[in-house]
């Protein structure tokens, strides 16, 4: 006599709805009794969507279609699924493979409206990210002159920071490198057209500029910054009264009213510590009278270096004694 066969069992989505993992089990042990139940995958997937599992769901789904090709419903748990972990190319094919088998169910539309409008604001948000990525830096403006015994290169770069800049001189080439405060490179890179001395050039971060310095073996006039093959015969370097060094615009310059002008800048520059206090020193000693400078020339000797005064009618008396501070002992070496 046959054996009879056990009835599955069957639950509706309002089943699932009130306890989706409860459902999981049942759907699960069901399927361990019969796995080619194509409406039990699609239930379970339906299951894993209220439970947010959606990698699982997709499976549960793509398991029912290969069971059942003809199934909508399968289709539109696939489409889900694959919407909530951004698989929207593919979720939008399965909204539209389903629509196609029941075209009466406007969820279909729907859901296919919202992968167009994510696959649109995607495509929008990788061309914003490629434009800022082909934005270029603003361009920036470099001058140059030149001293008898220097070419003076100024990057006009405000606010820059000391371990932001790198440049590195060769016999004939000059290279600066910069990050900027937006984060971009500035890089000049200078064929120059006669040779420097490389070890003896120098370079200085002010707050509105790069100042470059570099030495001429010998003091010959420069025609232009920078050339190719082999250099022009050197002229002695000869400035006019009005010191109208060639510069690389096309237009000439009043240098000595350049020159005052980085001056008066470095007079501006912020020191601290014990650079600003020498700074302070000499600014005192150069503003000062000839009695306030024998004052300090002489205090300053007298003290062993620990007292400096300008009052010539107090130190012009007598002998300045060494009186160093509280917390230091002086010794004579």
């Amino acid at each position: 006599m046959a054996a009879a066969a056990v009835a599955l069992p069957r639950f509706s989505d309002a089943d699932i709805d009130c306890d989706p993992a409860a459902a999981v089990q049942k759907l699960t042990a069901a399927l361990e009794q019969n796995p080619d139940d194509a409406e039990h995958y699609c239930q379970r997937a339906y299951a894993h969507i209220l439970l947010q599992n959606y990698l699982d769901a997709v499976a549960d789904a793509k398991k029912s279609l290969e069971l059942n090709p003809s199934n909508a419903t399968a289709f539109l748990r696939k489409g889900i699924g694959e919407y909530h972990v951004k698989n929207y190319t593919s979720a939008l094919d399965s909204f539209k493979e389903g629509q196609i088998l029941d075209n009466g169910d406007t969820t279909f539309t729907i859901w296919m409206k919202k992968c167009e409008e994510a696959l649109n604001t995607g495509s929008q948000t990788e061309a914003n990210q490629t434009t800022q990525q082909q934005t270029w830096p603003p361009k920036i403006k470099y001058d140059w002159y030149q001293t008898e015994s220097h070419v003076i290169v100024t990057i006009m770069i405000k606010n820059a920071q000391k371990d932001d800049v790198n440049v590195q001189f060769s016999e004939k080439e000059m290279n600066a490198l910069v990050k900027l405060t937006s984060g971009a490179d500035y890089n000049l890179k200078l064929v120059l057209l006669h040779s420097i001395v490389p070890e003896q050039s120098t370079f200085k971060v002010l707050s509105t500029k790069v100042e470059i310095k570099m030495k001429k073996p010998e003091a010959i006039r420069w025609e232009q910054l920078e050339g190719q093959g082999d250099s022009p015969k050197f002229k002695q370097f000869t400035p006019d009264s009005k010191h109208l060094y060639p510069s690389s615009s096309h237009y000439t310059r009043n240098w000595d009213q350049l020159v005052g002008e980085i001056k008066e800048e470095e007079k501006n520059e912020k020191l601290e510590g014990d650079a600003a206090l020498n700074k302070l020193f000499q600014q005192i000693y150069s503003d000062g009278t000839d009695e306030v400078k024998r004052a300090m020339n002489k205090s300053f000797m007298e003290s062993g270096g620990t007292v400096l005064s300008t009052n010539w009618s107090d130190v012009g008396k007598r002998k300045v004694e060494v009186n160093p501070p509280d917390d230091m002992e002086w010794k004579k070496f």
